[in-house]
């Protein structure tokens, strides 16, 4: 029996990432632990959706399936991105709790250790260990919020340095992680294809869509600041005649008001994974719309493989992970391009055309996770790491 402690960016439900695509598929002699990120203190206050997780960790693990527990942690410290001697003391405390909740009542000894967050480099020290693999899917010291991006650097160029194999989803994360470990690789995310290829055909069209006209452009995803809500706001200002429909959560501290005063933008907040094809199958065309900045430059954008599944034309802004599909996705560089490339993507609807269609999803099924984490077992495989 393999044993792994997942430490995760993003709790288990209710948006399936990359964490979860991963870790749900590891092999059946696997005993996967995720751990969904704690949060802090004062983190209710400003999200008050985040106020069960005060408490939540003294309750009994989810159990997924057969062989994969999701933990809840304790609440931490805030500003650990911002002194290291708190993030040390609150990596102390979490390694404590692992040690006695998941180490002596599953009887582990030495398990593997992949993390997804820099700043656990801090707990290493405290947990024994055989394995250890970042996975890095972000620019952390890109966020926005409490942090000083010095240190989240310094922490992350540690945990790279200390890992036994380093995984990372776009060229710019592996130029430079590479420089600080050989054992560097380079696994973009994927797409669950099945689930979203579904969306190739028009399905039913769900009660809260039936009075949307078409042509519909479509987002999926959480409204994050990342988000280019403004190029939003200027393509449904040019164009009365579009719809605009956004499903997801809206992220804290983001604020859609401005959304809200167009009659054909239409906010329809968390969607049902399960019936989420659904939706998108009412999509003419799919939105990749982030912000053009150092983060988005280093996001391997998970709906984007999400939307090749289905087929559509996709519009998005200029990112590096996209780039490489620039034969059948409409890139846009400023405002003015991207109103043109949506322009082009209607065409392309209206014209019946099914080469790019085909391509798009031939893409997706190369980059579906099952693809993925093939790829990953393999290159764990060759450095020693066995799961199988």
């Amino acid at each position: 029996m393999i044993d792994i402690i997942c430490f995760s960016t993003t709790p288990w439900d209710p948006i399936p990432t990359r964490k979860q695509q991963i870790m749900k598929r590891m092999p059946e002699n696997c005993r996967i632990f995720y751990l969904d990120p704690p949060v802090t203190y004062i983190g209710p206050l400003k999200d008050p959706s985040l106020r069960p997780y005060l408490t939540k960790f003294r309750k009994s693990p989810k159990r997924i399936k057969e062989n994969l527990y999701v933990f809840a942690l304790p609440p931490i410290m805030p500003f650990y991105n911002k002194k290291r001697s708190i993030n040390k003391f609150n990596q102390k405390m979490i390694a404590r709790f692992v040690q006695e909740v998941i180490y002596q009542n599953f009887g582990l000894k030495s398990p593997i250790i992949w993390t997804y967050m820099p700043n656990t480099v801090d707990i290493l020290e405290y947990l024994p260990y055989e394995f250890l693999i970042y996975d890095c899917i972000d620019k952390h010291s890109e966020f926005q919020g409490f942090i000083n991006k010095q240190i989240v650097e310094e922490m992350e160029d540690e945990l790279a340095k200390k890992s036994n194999v380093v995984f990372t989803t776009t060229v710019g994360l592996y130029n430079k992680l590479k420089n600080l470990n050989s054992k560097t690789y380079l696994v973009p995310n994927g797409a669950e294809f099945e689930h979203f290829n579904k969306a190739a055909q028009r399905l039913s069209v769900p009660d809260i869509m039936k009075n949307i006209p078409h042509p519909i452009f479509g987002f999926v995803g959480v409204i994050h600041t990342w988000i280019d809500i403004q190029l939003i706001e200027y393509l449904a200002s040019k164009r009365k005649d579009w719809s605009f429909v956004l499903i997801g959560p809206v992220g804290a501290g983001v604020n859609v008001d401005n959304l809200k005063k167009y009659k054909n933008v239409y906010l329809l907040g968390r969607v049902d994974h399960q019936i989420l094809p659904q939706y998108v199958s009412q999509f003419d065309v799919c939105l990749n719309l982030f912000r053009v900045n150092k983060l988005s430059e280093n996001v391997s954008p998970l709906k984007f493989y999400e939307y090749l599944a289905t087929g559509k034309p996709i519009v998005s802004t200029s990112m590096p992970q996209v780039e490489e599909f620039s034969d059948v996705v409409y890139i846009g560089k400023d405002y003015d391009e991207i109103l043109q490339k949506c322009e082009e993507a209607i065409s392309e609807v209206n014209e019946g055309k099914d080469e790019k269609v085909l391509k798009r999803i031939e893409y997706a099924r190369l980059t579906s996770w099952d693809s993925r984490v093939s790829q990953i077992l393999e290159i764990l495989k060759r450095e020693g790491i066995y799961i199988e």
